[in-house]
């Protein structure tokens, strides 16, 4: 099972249905199966989601304000790659339940940086 604890991810690509850009920072927490996120930036004012994470698929439900002051909802199945450099790509598959529209959005790990000592 991946592990997704404390990963901090990026949007890489957004669907045109899609409302995360590359903006949007998404903060990942695990505890065995089950996986809860926030998220904010861009057109989001505050995200969050949970859901549960099984091999290398995860489904979540995700609810969010956006800039405008709407909140919208909508729920997604992901697949989830471990990346050559030990990241993680998250390619999410959406369905919106609030508003019209579907589509895919990828989600890379933010590199972690080790502090320098000069």
């Amino acid at each position: 099972m991946v592990n997704l604890h404390n990963r901090t991810m990026y949007v890489s690509a957004t669907a045109n249905h899609g409302v995360v850009n590359a903006g949007t920072r998404l903060l990942l927490f695990q505890r065995g199966s089950r996986v809860v996120g926030k998220y904010a930036g861009g057109n989001i004012r505050r995200g969050c989601l949970v859901g549960r994470v099984s091999g290398a698929t995860l489904h979540w439900h995700y609810l969010q304000r956006e800039q405008s002051g709407e909140l919208h909802a909508g729920r997604a199945f992901c697949d989830l790659i471990e990346q050559a450099d030990g990241g993680i790509r998250i390619i999410e598959h959406f369905q919106w339940k609030t508003r019209d529209g579907h589509g895919t959005n990828v989600f890379d790990e933010l590199p972690q940086h080790p502090l320098v000592d000069q």
